[in-house]
């Protein structure tokens, strides 16, 4: 296998990785445990299993100075926000759905590159916001006329808007530059913990894992929508770069919404499926202006 074939395969794991995400989360919901005690026991799992992983199998060094901690607990909070807000959404309009409007992240990326780090924005950034608008639209209303949950859209929107803030403070912060990649996800991960612990008050309010099939659940959203999917995706971008693994990235939301409609039984209108088709062009746009400009370099 070549090194782009490589790399191809590992993005295409990475992404479809993530859109698991629904598969393991709803049955948790369906037998009544709440968006913050999912989170944590995915978080927990997650950075035990991965703290294992690069201490043991990387040798990589976890041990950070307590301005690296500070700067990791800002992150760990912003990247669990995107977490909290992206699971909650998803009792109200639909996994493939919320899937599909948190990948409009590279967007608000560009939008914010531009607002506060002065980066130019062109014509087809604008397309690219009315694409990605009009998507939206698309999903208010459903072809039987119902009306879509704004406070889920909402709420969709404030996780991508979260990731989008965390993916600029990795590029802009010179102390998350200089981390190692694993070490730096390890304690984005842990201190984000915190998040759904306090808003459990500190266990009170957690639920318990009653059954074998929960606690699969719980061990399924911590190895593969979290740590396989960082793996290979971090490993994917080293081989074949960041525009082809982010243009991969559109696997992502396809697979949340297939495993929406064919295991969870969400519908699939001709309205929703025009309004993925434009989300998707509305960020392959951005994606691809990356690619150009570097080219032209």
């Amino acid at each position: 296998m070549t090194r782009k074939n490589k790399g191809v395969f590992l993005g295409m794991l990475g992404t479809c990785s993530y859109g698991t995400n629904p598969l393991f989360a709803l049955p948790l919901y369906a037998v009544g445990m709440d968006v913050n005690s999912v989170l944590f026991y995915r978080y927990l799992t997650a950075v035990v299993l991965y703290g294992l992983w690069v201490h043991f199998h990387k040798k990589v060094s976890l041990k950070i100075s307590l301005k690296e901690a500070a700067v990791m607990f800002c992150l760990g909070v912003v990247f669990a926000m995107s977490s909290l807000t992206l699971f909650m959404s998803y009792s109200l309009i639909g996994a493939g759905i919320a899937s599909t409007i948190l990948f409009v992240y590279p967007i608000m990326v560009a939008v914010l590159m531009a607002v506060f780090f002065h980066e130019k924005i062109d014509l087809r950034t604008i397309v690219s916001i009315v694409l990605m608008s009009a998507g939206i639209l698309l999903f208010y209303k459903t072809d039987e006329g119902k009306t879509l949950s704004l406070y889920g859209v909402v709420l969709t929107l404030l996780s991508a808007l979260s990731y989008a803030v965390y993916m600029i403070a990795l590029k802009q912060l010179k102390t998350a530059k200089r981390m190692h990649f694993p070490t730096l996800t390890f304690y984005v991960m842990f201190f984000g913990l915190f998040v759904f612990l306090f808003n459990l008050r500190f266990g009170l309010d957690l639920k318990p894992i009653e059954t074998p099939f929960m606690a699969g659940c719980v061990i399924g959203l911590a190895v593969f929508p979290t740590i396989v999917s960082l793996e290979t995706m971090t490993i994917a971008i080293k081989l074949i770069g960041p525009t082809l693994s982010a243009i991969l990235g559109a696997l992502e939301p396809v697979t949340a919404v297939l495993i929406g409609v064919f295991v969870f039984g969400e519908s699939m209108t001709v309205r929703i499926a025009a309004g993925i088709a434009l989300i998707l062009t509305s960020v392959l746009l951005i994606v691809l202006k990356k690619k150009k400009k570097a080219v032209q370099l």
